[in-house]
């Protein structure tokens, strides 16, 4: 068997198991405040961000990790591994998977670059499945493969915590945050192929709520859903809200709540809290 190394960005969440994994690697994104630079998760926490965000003087930006980072990385890799299996963000949501594949046309190590299509828990969902079909022996296309299914039978669906930050940080048109800050509306943004895409605008939070638990209900009638992660911002009781009443409606699913981190915070706001979920197993 070859000896994989498996690397991601810090927009995925680490739970203890990945991060005492001897061989998960994680790249740090960057976080601009204010024209100062700080690496995700270690510059700069969550928490720490949010805070910030309420004094910043301009708009806060993120940036994918340089190609040189991605480099550096590999080389170093290349030393005990047979190849490297990175799975990243969202190619539509970040220049990361272009980096990644810029630095491994530069090192000695096959490279894999794996776009999940998603971000936070849902690409570490791809990650841990990726970990486990390879301890079960599977060889790294039959593993890619499988990854492939898993990535687009996913549904996420998410309640924006701030429109204005969305806005402020260029993933809303100044168009439809006047129109959904004047007439109070309340999108419900999806990732579909990778991108955001407005699945429906509702005029309240209990509404959002409401319409996010009836598409997990409609996909749970088709396919039998087995895990559902639930995102949250800064606000833990919330996720924790959520579940309660999840687990309520759906006794029969798992449910995970883990906070969507600093980089993705940057976009959506403290607020924002959703629920993402895979329709296929493999």
């Amino acid at each position: 068997m070859k000896k994989i190394a498996w690397v991601t960005d810090s927009t995925a969440y680490l739970d203890e198991e990945l991060k005492n994994h001897p061989d998960v690697y994680q790249v740090p994104m960057t976080i601009v405040l204010d024209d100062v630079e700080y690496l995700d998760g270690k510059d700069l926490t969550a928490d720490e961000l949010y805070k910030r965000l309420k004094t910043l003087k301009n708009p806060a930006k993120t940036s994918q990790p340089p190609v040189g980072v991605f480099m550096e990385l590999y080389e170093q890799l290349q030393k005990d591994y047979d190849v490297v299996f990175s799975v990243l963000l969202s190619s539509k949501l970040s220049g990361t998977v272009a980096s990644s594949v810029q630095a491994s046309q530069a090192v000695n190590i096959p490279v894999i670059n794996f776009d999940s299509k998603v971000l936070s828990y849902p690409l570490t969902s791809q990650l841990k499945k990726g970990i486990a079909l390879a301890e079960q022996g599977l060889e790294i296309e039959e593993i890619k493969e499988k990854l492939e299914i898993l990535r687009d039978s996913n549904e996420t669906y998410v309640m924006i915590g701030s429109l204005e930050q969305l806005h402020r940080s260029g993933r809303m048109s100044g168009v439809q945050f006047y129109l959904g800050s004047m007439l109070s509306v309340k999108p419900i943004i999806s990732i579909e192929d990778g991108g955001l895409n407005t699945k429906d605008k509702v005029r309240s939070d209990k509404k959002a709520k409401e319409k996010i638990f009836e598409y997990l209900n409609s996909a749970h009638q088709k396919h039998r859903i087995k895990e559902v992660y639930i995102l949250y911002g800064l606000h833990k009781e919330v996720g924790d809200e959520w579940q309660n009443q999840l687990e309520t409606q759906f006794p029969d699913i798992n449910f995970f709540s883990c906070p969507i981190g600093a980089v993705i915070g940057v976009h959506a706001g403290e607020h924002t809290v959703g629920i993402s979920w895979n329709n296929a197993e493999v």
